[in-house]
């Protein structure tokens, strides 16, 4: 998505070369892959812990750091350790990139001389650089924080707003910036409340008679 922003601001002209259906489809099968490898290796790593303390986690899925906390092995906890410095070293090289692009993106948003040209620009970057905000400092925190003040409710807190928020927000803020959907979501709301209210009087009326 920061890429996209990139060339749609950019560099316009050249939007249709170089973010073309294949390129749409790489970068997608890139993320899949990197994502579904990341997973496949913590998974197998953390499933091969022997567990001393019980297997009941106070969380509603498996969060690396609890399930940690379980464990007895020393080599198996380095090496899920090791893991999660590699999985942070690519959010790293990531949230780089995204830094790179949004200050390229702002130079250019910034010469436009228009201020309706620099609002429209601005209110197609920002709601994508507030979910990655969001999600990059809640999963920092998550795996970083200190034991000190680490508590049962804040790691659910701090757990749902990484893995749950982010991915429900992405389809409703790309999603109704799209003028067509927006109309067919304010023509649906208006057919089910013009519905119930025929309902209501329904009801209303077989109770009086």
């Amino acid at each position: 998505m920061c890429y996209d922003r990139y060339v749609a601001i950019c560099k316009p002209l050249h939007y249709g070369t170089l973010l073309g259906s294949r390129a749409c489809a790489h970068m997608a099968a890139a993320a899949w892959a990197t994502a579904f490898l990341n997973a496949l290796l913590h998974t197998a790593n953390t499933f091969s812990l022997p567990l001393c303390q019980g297997n009941a986690l106070g969380q509603f899925f498996c969060e690396i750091p609890h399930v940690l906390k379980l464990s007895c092995s020393h080599s198996g906890y380095l090496r899920e350790i090791g893991l999660i410095g590699v999985t942070a070293s690519l959010s790293f090289s990531c949230f780089i990139f995204i830094v790179f692009s949004y200050v390229q993106i702002f130079r250019a948003v910034l010469r436009i001389p228009s201020q309706q040209g620099r609002h429209k620009a601005f209110s197609t970057c920002l709601p994508h650089l507030a979910v990655v905000s969001l999600f990059l400092s809640t999963a920092t925190f998550a795996y970083l924080k200190p034991p000190s003040i680490s508590s049962p409710s804040l790691d659910l807190v701090v757990s749902a707003l990484y893995s749950v928020v982010p991915p429900a927000l992405n389809p409703l803020i790309y999603s109704l910036r799209n003028q067509e959907l927006r109309d067919a979501i304010r023509k649906m709301m208006t057919t089910c409340f013009l519905r119930s209210t025929k309902l209501h009087l329904f009801f209303c009326r077989t109770l009086i008679v």
